[in-house]
This record gives C-alpha cells, structure tokens and sequence, in this order.
C-alpha cells in the first residue's frame, strides 16, 4: 500500500504534538484536516496508529513504530529541500535543535534574536526537553547538551557561558527561622526543593571546596520535574520554603533583588558550559551551517 506523503507529515505531526489542536496551530492548518489524514492512513494501513479519547491523544503500538522510521525519513526529506535552498542567495529553510530547558532560558535568548536577524529566512524550531535523545531519530539537526551527555561521534561547538555554576539559595524569612548551614552536610537537617529528571532520577546537589566534594541527597517539602517546574521550586523558595539548588545565572536576578539570599557561596561548583553538536556522517543543512558559523564567530568575540 502506498500512503500519501501529506498524511504521513500530517501524523508526524500529531504524534509530535500529542494533540489534533497543538498539531494545527504549529503547521497553520485545521484540526479536522489532520484528522481526516489520519483516518485516511489508517485506513489504508489496515491498523489503529492512535488511541483518541476526547482529552488526549496517544500512539499505538503500530503507530510508535511507524514514528520510529518516518521521523528520520521526513528529516532527511527536509535536508534535501533546505540544501537546494542552499543554491539561494542567502540560507534558507528550517532549523531544528533539541536543548535542556535550561539553555533554553540562560543560553539561547542572547543567541536567538540576532542569529534570526541576520538570517530572515531561516525558522528556527526548538524543542527544549531534559530526556537525552538520539537528535537524528528524532528529526532535529542538532542539540545542545553539557559535555558529560554528549555523544562520542558528534561534532562539538562550544555555545554560550564557558564556566557556568550551580548555587544555592533560600529566603532571607527562611535563613531567619531555621539558621544558615555552614558546610553542605547541614543542608541534611534542612528543608531541600527538589528538581527530578523526567527518568525518575533525582537531580544530584554537588559542592565543591579547595579540592574537597561533597554530595548532598537532602529532602524537603516539594519535588518539582525539571524544566517547566522549575520556576515554581524558585517561587517557593522566594516564599520561605525552603532551599534550593539551580544555575547561579537563574538564580541572579533574585539574588541582587535580596528576594533570595546566598547560601554556602564558597561550596558553588563550577563547570564547563554546554556545546552544540551535531553529526559529521550527514551533509550538514544551511541553516545548521549557517548556525554553526553564527555561534563560532561568537566564541571569537567573547
């Protein structure tokens, strides 16, 4: 059986988006048009590709495996048509970059603005997730991630702060109530806000000093999954619930307002920043080669 390419992208798409709706407003199409694609494919296919129910939409097991060949396929299908917008005057095309939440929100806005300046006809897509993913599988042309998850085949740039810390913080009310820890192991009889990968992996609380590091695996009141629940473990932390532990760079705004102050400064780890990296076994898009250079020439001028 032969599926239409256009109701193949059509269930890429929902299947990216989790939803009909999410799917329609990110490819500017309607609902209903998406729908009827799929009903067409499964039709055709002879299998169930999605479980709908009135509040969700979720893959079948045929339909998980069908995304597992076609994304790569639809990738290699958008490299084709951005290196032909490559014989254009300027780059073209789409951009599509996997990163943690948290260089979405310390790294990429200093980046961002004037790389699509410079590059009108490029579309950036970003997906900012804290899973580690195969960024070919998953259709994106590259990623960002910090130097102990990065692949061992995969080109390296290094993008953003190159000496980031993590720091520790609590409300002045907080520190007031329950006094200030002066070595990391007292952190064990305090209240500890949480941040916990979407693994189930608890994120680790490390402090270093004059060679000395030591690991903390405190508890408190509230765990938060990392990425979107990380603004409401700071807001807590504002409010006197405890101490938290996250990127000094996230952290600064409320450390200068005094809304949060420093705990344990001295112990703050320091660590390399995040690189971008992508394949070197793949001809590289336009716009990833256009991105590449962007970010190297701002290395140069830092």
């Amino acid at each position: 059986m032969r599926a239409d390419l256009n109701d193949l992208s059509a269930f890429a798409a929902v299947a990216r988006a989790g939803g009909f709706r999410d799917a329609a407003r990110a490819h500017d199409t309607s609902a209903s048009r998406l729908s009827d694609a799929i009903r067409r494919l499964e039709a055709g296919l002879g299998v169930r590709l999605l479980h709908r129910t009135t509040r969700s939409v979720s893959l079948t097991e045929a339909g998980r495996g069908l995304l597992a060949r076609l994304e790569p396929a639809l990738g290699e299908m958008q490299s084709a048509l951005d290196a032909v917008g490559g014989f254009r005057d300027r780059p073209a095309g789409t951009l599509r970059l996997n990163v943690p939440v948290s260089v979405a929100r310390l790294v990429l806005p200093a980046i961002v603005s004037p790389f699509l300046a410079a590059y009108p006809d490029i579309r950036l897509d970003v997906v900012a997730e804290e899973n580690f993913v195969d960024i070919l599988a998953q259709g994106c042309d590259a990623g960002i991630r910090y130097g102990e998850r990065l692949e061992q085949d995969m080109i390296a740039v290094p993008i953003g702060p190159r000496v980031q810390r993590m720091a520790a913080a609590a409300a002045p009310a907080y520190l007031a109530r329950h006094g200030r820890p002066a070595h990391p192991r007292d952190l064990m009889d305090h209240a500890c806000l949480r941040g916990r990968f979407p693994s189930g992996n608890m994120a680790p609380w490390e402090f270093e000093r004059a060679g000395e590091t030591v690991r903390i695996d405190g508890s408190g009141p509230l765990v938060v999954l990392i990425g979107g629940g990380i603004d409401l473990a700071v807001d807590a932390a504002i409010g006197g619930s405890g101490i938290i532990y996250l990127f000094e760079q996230w952290l600064r705004p409320h450390l200068d307002s005094g809304a949060l102050a420093p705990v344990l400064e001295p112990w703050w780890q320091r660590f390399p920043g995040p690189f971008l990296y992508y394949s070197g076994r793949r001809f590289m898009p336009p716009p990833l080669k256009a991105f590449v250079e962007f970010v190297k020439a701002a290395n140069e001028g830092a």
